[in-house]
């Protein structure tokens, strides 16, 4: 592995031999290893980087390992870097930076990369205006497929994307599309199904004019499902005039949705969204005060102590059932797991199905009642499979019958809050990833066990 051999010649003092390693690596294989290396390993590995594979590594990594790698800086190399950085890397830094640091960094920017700076942050948070790159080529129509190929060639190397190109007039209004490939294939590189033609084919002969957008102020998730669902590897971005004023690109898309689904595991756990920025919570959580964490963390865990003493009364009531028959007890982690795993499923199911657009909230009906559906079915099958297992075992048909009822009712149930709770903290305007688990949890807890004793009462009260 290449973090192994970065560790053996950092350990040999041989910089030469480490300098040459990774040259000689690919930027992925660089990036991986880099996760994994210490502080001051890293500051190491970064140094002995080329200028440009520098920049590349350090507009790959997260927010917080660039924060780490600046306080290793120079007030110098940080200003280059970030004066090198593309567009919108630079704001999501920015973004994370504490405000005088940031303004400094920012007043620090050449005059061209400033005011492109400052444009992207005039744009809401969250946004494609806030996240979108003004590092794209664009075309006009009347170019010819020579005079395109020039420009794409003298400018690639300071571009974002050149797989993808936009076409617009004389007022930057988007008037069309173009892909590298098409470009190519219409100088007659490629052969294909409509023939060759030569570099003087004008790009609005071979344009889509269907091009497909984004307005500035549309939500980034959004934009990231588009690219997602439509399998683009860049979306242009127009403001009220419809003028081209950026693009957002895939592996930004990508960025996005992981934020996103980070924000839910945070949420799912309990972790109320106090701040609406993950790296504040998170640093909340980590470097807070122990108060500050309170006011996170100890809300849910309420409620969910609340539901668990309920859960305990239920017990206590049906004491003298299970002193009956000890054998009772046996069964009751089964059926609360059972059910538990498959609520978290639907759960799950329904907070994945939310963020990549699968499940639309005005839809809710038909998801709904196929998930209960889903979980009804699975109920039976287990149910009536955990009822066989044991009546084989223990020969006692009444309790087989009982054990399988409650576990397919249970199961049926868990499926229903699965669904149904996120669904109604979002209708309350809550955040459904917030409360969802542990409240799914106690009302699954409660019910289950209701059902299941009432179940051994009707089945087995005249043994007890």
């Amino acid at each position: 592995m290449l973090k192994d051999k970065v560790l053996s010649l950092i350990e040999e003092r041989d910089m030469i031999g480490l300098k040459s390693l990774l040259k000689e690596s690919e930027e992925m294989e660089i990036l991986q290893a880099f996760y994994d290396l210490s502080p001051d390993e890293q500051v190491i590995v970064f140094r002995l980087l080329s200028k440009s594979d520098a920049l590349t590594l350090f507009e790959e990594l997260d927010t917080e390992e660039q924060q780490n790698l600046l306080k290793s800086f120079t007030a110098e190399k940080t200003i280059e870097f970030v004066n090198e950085m593309a567009p919108d890397d630079r704001v999501r830094l920015l973004d994370e930076l504490p405000a005088l640091v940031a303004k400094k960094l920012l007043n620090s920017l050449s005059p061209a990369e400033r005011a492109v700076t400052n444009a992207l942050m005039g744009y809401a948070p969250e946004t494609a205006g806030r996240v979108m790159t003004t590092e794209y080529i664009s075309l006009k129509r009347n170019m010819t497929v020579e005079q395109a190929l020039e420009k794409i060639s003298l400018q690639a190397e300071d571009k974002e994307t050149v797989y993808t190109l936009f076409i617009t007039d004389s007022k930057r209004k988007l008037e069309g599309v173009l892909t590298l490939k098409g470009l190519l294939i219409a100088r007659g590189a490629t052969a294909n199904t409509i023939g060759k033609t030569d570099g003087n084919t004008l790009v609005g002969d071979i344009m889509s004019k269907n091009a497909i957008s984004v307005t500035t102020d549309t939500d980034q998730e959004e934009v990231a499902k588009i690219l997602k669902e439509l399998d683009l590897l860049a979306i242009p971005v127009v403001d009220r005039e419809e003028r081209l004023v950026g693009i957002v690109t895939i592996d930004d898309a990508i960025d996005i949705l992981e934020e996103e689904a980070t924000e839910d595991i945070y949420d799912q756990a309990g972790l109320l969204d106090i701040t609406g920025n993950e790296a504040d919570r998170s640093d909340v959580l980590v470097n807070g005060k122990i108060f500050a964490i309170w006011k996170i963390r100890l809300p849910i865990l309420i409620v969910t102590l609340v539901f668990g003493f309920l859960s305990g009364f239920i017990i206590e009531d049906f004491e003298s059932r299970l002193e009956s028959i000890a054998l009772v007890a046996i069964f009751i982690p089964l059926v609360m797991g059972m059910s538990g795993d498959v609520g978290t499923q639907s759960s799950t199911v329904f907070a994945r199905g939310i963020v990549l657009g699968q499940i639309k909230v005005q839809n809710f009906v038909k998801h709904f009642l196929k998930e209960i559906l889903v979980g009804f079915t699975m109920g039976i099958v287990l149910g009536a499979a955990t009822g066989i297992v044991t009546v084989v075992i223990w020969q006692v048909p009444m309790l087989g019958l009982a054990v399988g009822l409650s576990l397919a009712l249970t199961m049926t149930i868990a499926a229903l809050l699965g669904f149904f709770v996120p669904y109604f903290l979002i209708r309350l305007n809550l955040d459904q990833a917030a409360g969802s688990a542990p409240i799914i949890t106690s009302i699954k807890d409660i019910l289950g066990l209701v059902i299941y004793f009432v179940l051994i009462t009707i089945f087995m009260g005249n043994m007890m």
